[in-house]
């Protein structure tokens, strides 16, 4: 177990007497102490590859932990097999007032209404060309000003900021906490979108893998939509989901708080999403599945639902950095009962999860 997760026992008292915000810059500054590592070696059978990288395993942070790029070589050292820094907007931005961030300890989750807080993509870029060269695969999670007279235009300076440095870039147009950005899921305004970004792109001496992070509140046919518009090479992979603003069943007093629901509560939703999302693209656009994973068999349910890849951060904050080496020790250990590789898992149940779904669903 890695220095972190050894001491986050001792530290978790003192992080949840705190709000949680100042909780969570406590820990990037504490993250910061530690001198960056390497990325730590997996068990073999977890290698993937999509979009034309290698992962050295499927399990990777999600943006929001790390917005402006502070601590990805330590979150790496962790075990992760990718890190997703941001989400980075052209100017810097406050994001809403605080409190913002608020914890459900009652049902493992997580509200926040944060606003894409972060500081700029001039001081990202200067932190990601500090560390050019080390080893891990780094995505860079892009997004619009609240006050832009043209959110397009924004995605597309994100495209030409950090084409040259990112692993991949995720296009997030799903955040709840900038009024009217979920608008840009719709198919025509994603059309112009993509067909924008693609050009941008085009132009650029390094062409990294473009993804897309949807929302888990959509109707079928806007599911349907996005599929279409996301066919023929227009993105590389989606992430199935952001946070939801649905509040089915939650016991925790904060639960009325506005903003985007994560953590355990989100696990059953995004999980159909993620199996519909699967049949509609017929298996062929590899998918990163997020929302909820807090172990390993909610990790493998994932997989079966049709991720390639997956993403966590909510969990972190109650059971802390240890988690990935747990998930990692009981994904490997359950391919290696089942006798299977991960292509033969992924999307084997996802019609029954897309039909049926999961309890909660």
């Amino acid at each position: 177990m890695s220095l972190a997760g050894r001491a986050f026992p001792l530290l978790r008292p003192l992080l949840h007497s705190l709000d949680a915000e100042t909780a969570h810059g406590l820990t990037i500054r504490l993250l910061q102490g530690f001198a960056p590592g390497t990325p730590r070696s997996s068990d073999r059978s977890l290698a993937v590859s999509a979009f034309g990288l290698a992962f050295p395993n499927p399990l990777g942070l999600a943006a929001g932990f790390d917005k402006n790029a502070e601590v990805p070589d330590a979150m790496l050292g962790l075990g992760f097999g990718f890190v997703e820094i941001g989400t980075v907007t052209p100017r810097p931005q406050a994001g809403n007032p605080r409190p913002r961030l608020f914890r459900l300890p009652a049902d493992r989750g997580v509200i926040n209404r944060m606003g894409f807080n972060n500081e700029g993509q001039a001081a990202t870029l200067r932190r990601l060309e500090a560390r050019a060269g080390r080893p891990g695969i780094l995505g860079v999670n892009i997004g619009a000003n609240k006050d832009s007279a043209d959110r397009v235009a924004d995605y597309v300076a994100g495209i030409e900021a950090f084409s040259h440095l990112a692993s991949y870039v995720t296009i997030n147009i799903s955040s709840p906490n900038t009024p009217g950005l979920r608008g840009l899921q719709s198919r025509a305004e994603l059309e112009t979108l993509l067909s924008r970004l693609g050009e941008a792109r085009a132009r650029q001496m390094r062409q990294p893998p473009m993804l897309l992070k949807i929302a888990p509140d959509l109707r079928d046919d806007e599911l349907e939509d996005i599929a279409r518009c996301c066919d023929r090479g227009a993105v590389d992979g989606i992430i199935v989901s952001n946070t939801t603003l649905r509040r089915d069943g939650l016991a925790s007093p904060a639960r009325g708080e506005a903003g985007g629901l994560s953590g355990a509560p989100l696990f059953a939703l995004s999980t159909r999403v993620l199996a519909k999302v699967y049949l509609l693209t017929g298996g062929k656009l590899p998918l990163i599945g997020a929302g909820g994973i807090g172990d390993a068999e909610t990790a493998w349910i994932k997989l079966r639902a049709g991720a390639t890849l997956l993403q966590l951060y909510s969990a972190l904050v109650y059971a802390g950095p240890a988690l990935v080496e747990e998930i990692l020790t009981g994904l490997a250990a359950r391919l290696a009962a089942s006798g299977q590789t991960l292509d033969a898992v992924r999307g084997c149940d996802a019609a029954a999860f897309a039909h049926q779904g999961l309890s909660g669903t």
